[in-house]
C-alpha cells in the first residue's frame, strides 16, 4: 500500500471520478486505474462500484477513507520536517487565557515571531477547560492556563511559575478600611468575575462555599479583565485577579489590595498533547516560554 496509490483514492472520492481526479493530480486516468486497482489488490476488497452514473464507495472504502487520509496527512508531516531538518515551522495554533494572552504572551509570541520566521502563530483566548479539551482533540496544538498542578489526562504539562492571585477593590470600596476581612464579608460583597471559566475562580468559589445558591454574593460575569478593573475601580464590587494584571494600578493607587489571601494556589502552566511532544515547533514554545516568562518573573513590570 503506497501512499500515492491513497492520494489516488481520496482523490477520486474528493472529485467524484476518475476523470477529474487524474486533472487534479496532473496525470493521465489510466495512471488514477491502475493506482486504485493496486490498492484494491494490496487490500483484497473493492474500494468502488462503477455504476452507470459514477462511482459510489463500498463499505471497505467508507472504513479506508479516514485512515487514508491520516496517512497522507502523516506522511506529508514528516517530508517537511525531514526537509526542515527539524527547524520548527508550520502553524502552530496556541490556547491561552486572556489574563495571559494579555499580560504574559505578547512578549513570548513577539520572540518566537523573531526567532522562528517558519512558524506561523494562531493565539485563541478561551476558558481553560476548552482549551485544555480542544488539545486532547487536536484542535489545538498546546496551551497556556493559570491552574493547580496536578495530573491531567493524555497532557504532559510544565509549570512556568507561580501565579499570585490578589483581591482588589476600589478606592472608596468599604473593605478597603478593614484590616482584616472575613469569608463571610467576602459572601456579602458584589463580586466582579474577570474570566468566565477560570480554573482559579472556580476554586475560590469552591473555598467560600459560593455554589450555595443560599449564601452567594452577587456576581457581575464581564468576562473581561480590563472591563473588569473598570468595574471595581468605579467601586460596583471586588475581583479575584492575577496580581500581574494588576500591578500598574496598585502601584498608582486606583485599585486596593484587600487583606485576603486565597487558601490554594495556581501556577501559569503549558500544556500539550503527549503525542506531539517530539514536535519541534511546540518544543522551541516550551524553551522560549519558560525562558521569557521566568525573566518576567525576576524583572516584573
Amino acid at each position: 500500500m503506497e501512499t500515492r496509490q491513497l492520494l489516488a483514492f481520496t482523490t477520486v472520492v474528493q472529485t467524484g471520478s476518475f476523470t477529474k481526479a487524474a486533472a487534479t493530480l496532473n496525470c493521465s486516468q489510466p495512471t488514477i486505474t491502475t493506482r486504485i486497482k493496486a490498492l484494491e489488490e494490496t487490500l483484497g476488497v473493492p474500494l468502488f462500484r462503477r455504476l452507470p452514473r459514477g462511482i459510489q464507495m463500498t463499505s471497505a472504502g467508507v472504513e479506508l477513507l479516514p485512515f487514508a487520509r491520516n496517512i497522507i496527512t502523516l506522511t506529508d508531516k514528516a517530508r517537511k520536517a525531514i526537509t526542515m531538518n527539524g527547524e520548527p515551522h508550520g502553524k502552530l495554533v496556541i490556547g491561552s487565557a486572556q489574563s495571559l494572552t494579555d499580560y504574559r504572551l505578547l512578549p513570548l509570541i513577539e520572540y518566537m515571531c523573531w526567532r522562528y520566521p517558519s512558524v506561523q502563530i494562531s493565539l485563541h483566548s478561551r476558558n481553560t477547560q476548552a482549551n485544555l479539551s480542544a488539545v486532547r482533540e487536536g484542535r489545538l496544538d498546546c496551551t497556556f492556563f493559570i491552574g493547580s498542578v496536578e495530573p491531567r489526562e493524555g497532557l504532559e504539562t510544565t509549570v512556568l511559575c507561580p501565579e499570585p492571585l490578589v483581591m482588589v477593590a476600589g478606592p472608596t470600596h468599604a473593605l478597603t478600611r478593614r484590616s482584616v476581612i472575613t469569608e463571610d464579608e467576602l459572601r456579602g460583597s458584589t463580586l466582579i468575575r474577570a474570566e468566565n471559566g477560570a480554573s482559579y475562580y472556580e476554586q475560590f468559589e469552591q473555598a467560600l462555599g459560593l455554589h450555595d445558591a443560599e449564601s452567594r454574593s452577587p456576581v457581575l460575569a464581564l468576562d473581561s479583565i480590563d472591563a473588569a478593573k473598570r468595574a471595581v475601580t468605579s467601586g460596583l464590587g471586588i475581583s479575584l485577579v492575577p496580581e500581574v494584571t494588576v500591578a500598574t494600578e496598585l502601584d498608582d493607587g486606583r485599585l486596593c489590595r484587600l487583606p485576603w489571601v486565597p487558601p490554594f494556589r495556581v501556577y501559569t502552566q503549558f500544556a500539550w498533547r503527549q503525542d506531539n511532544s517530539t514536535n519541534p515547533s511546540v518544543t522551541a514554545l516550551v524553551s522560549a516560554a519558560a525562558q521569557v516568562v521566568s525573566e518576567q518573573v525576576a524583572t516584573p513590570a
